[in-house]
């Protein structure tokens, strides 16, 4: 959720400059915090009990925004995920002050110092957040996942759960979770890795102290259990994804592949970082190979990720079958309501749909005005993930001006080159001459924290 964290604060006199450079609030208008003070108070009245079962979350220990909820169970050959996503549509009215206030966002926005929510904390933090404090309502999705890791949707119900436990993944244990959570979590990924999806998680990145009295960029391994956990998520948004499809709506989350050039680039990234991408080797065969446990290989990751034009969101079309290419698949957001505003939607149209009822229209029409909205948003998070990252960058290069580094230019035009630095996972411009996966030095003539840019000179 977060591209960067500044454990030791390196980065807070640039953050408030970026919070008002991409406008964002601190805070909620005070008719939007009285609402979500009365709409925390609603007993939930069209929910099943569920709290005999033993639901768990697992997120980073900080989080209190929880979206999802897990169980699961044994079914012969089968495994049943019961995956319970947080009941948003039960506190936000359509129409009403916090609906419109989260449209005006569409997603959470997050800083190392901090986030701008979606919704007031008294609902993502407090009452509709699936901590173990009391009972809370929620969407419960039954996932079938096959031998073969193909999950389908078995069912969906609004129900009361009660969480027995908020796990952590940097100290949950394997007795702390269901037996089969590995078992399930494997399976997903052979089945990614038999349809060929591309998917990557690049890990966060940390500023920490160098041991000279400066700071460098160090990569933060995933986990695990962070790992094995997203498969969760994954199988459901996969589940959601083909219901839909197949009842003829729904909003679609799609990517297309990255292009030739984009491949070249690419290759070129990994020369420079000191990666052999053996000619033979497609893109997601080789990103298959990579683990983020090694600073060069996430640093890849993360280039990978930035390679492409990003993901979109598309209503449902007749005749036409919505596809992400890192997914490999047809596929959905459905896990974060708390996080994404066309989530809410999308778990209700899915809801309705397992239950043999209509698609609210309301649901139907928001399908279609969605997707200006969720772009907007992520574009804004984009922006700020990059202004992040360009601050970190200057913030750990400041002071070495004059310093000569090795590069490998990944792509050229009339205005200049795009460079790997070959040391370091940062990925810059210099005005060169030059050709694609050419070695070249340049020496670091300014490194401004206030503009977040980063000044290089060629000198061979």
């Amino acid at each position: 959720m977060k591209t960067l964290v500044d454990s030791n604060a390196v980065l807070a006199a640039g953050l408030p400059l970026i919070r008002t450079q991409f406008g964002v609030p601190e805070t909620f208008p005070p008719q939007v915090l009285a609402a979500a003070e009365e709409a925390a108070k609603r007993v939930p009245s069209a929910h099943v009990d569920r709290t005999a079962m033993p639901f768990v979350t697992l997120d980073p220990a900080s989080s209190t925004d929880l979206d999802q909820a897990f169980a699961i169970e044994r079914s012969g050959a089968d495994l049943l995920l019961h995956y319970a996503i947080a009941d948003v549509a039960w506190f936000v009215d359509d129409g009403g002050v916090i609906d419109a206030e989260a449209w005006k966002r569409g997603t959470t926005l997050y800083l190392p110092a901090g986030k701008a929510g979606l919704y007031p904390p008294v609902l993502a933090e407090g009452a509709a957040s699936l901590l173990p404090s009391g009972p809370r309502p929620a969407v419960v999705f039954t996932v079938r996942v096959a031998p073969d890791g193909t999950p389908t949707l078995d069912g969906a119900e609004r129900a009361i759960i009660r969480s027995r436990a908020k796990l952590a993944y940097d100290s949950v244990t394997e007795a702390n979770l269901p037996p089969d959570f590995a078992e399930l979590a494997n399976r997903i990924v052979a089945a990614e890795d038999a349809r060929g999806a591309s998917r990557v998680d690049p890990p966060q990145q940390d500023v920490i102290a160098d041991g000279k009295g400066g700071y460098r960029l160090a990569f933060e391994p995933r986990l695990v259990s962070e790992d094995r956990n997203a498969a969760l998520s994954l199988a459901t948004n996969l589940a959601v994804a083909a219901l839909l499809q197949a009842h003829h709506t729904g909003l679609f989350r799609v990517m297309a592949g990255p292009d030739d050039r984009a491949v070249q680039r690419l290759r070129n990234v990994a020369l420079g970082l000191g990666l052999e991408w053996p000619a033979a080797l497609t893109l997601p065969q080789f990103v298959a190979t990579l683990s983020a446990a090694e600073p060069a290989q996430a640093a890849f990751m993360i280039a990978e990720r930035r390679s492409g034009g990003g993901a979109t969101y598309t209503p449902y079309r007749d005749g036409v079958v919505p596809w992400h290419a890192a997914m490999a698949a047809t596929y959905a957001h459905a896990t974060a309501p708390l996080r994404r505003l066309a989530d809410r939607y999308v778990v209700r149209a899915a809801l309705a749909i397992a239950n043999g009822q209509p698609v609210p229209e309301v649901v139907t029409q928001a399908f279609e005005t969605l997707p200006p909205v969720m772009a907007r948003a992520d574009a804004i998070g984009g922006r700020i993930d990059r202004a992040v990252i360009d601050l970190a960058e200057t913030a750990v290069l400041q002071g070495r001006e004059g310093e000569i580094f090795s590069a490998v230019i990944v792509d050229a035009d009339a205005h200049g080159a795009r460079i790997q630095l070959c040391d370091l996972a940062v990925l810059t411009s210099v005005k060169t001459e030059g050709k694609p996966g050419e070695t070249i030095s340049v020496r670091l003539v300014a490194a401004d924290t206030t503009a977040r840019t980063l000044n290089f000179e060629r000198v061979s």
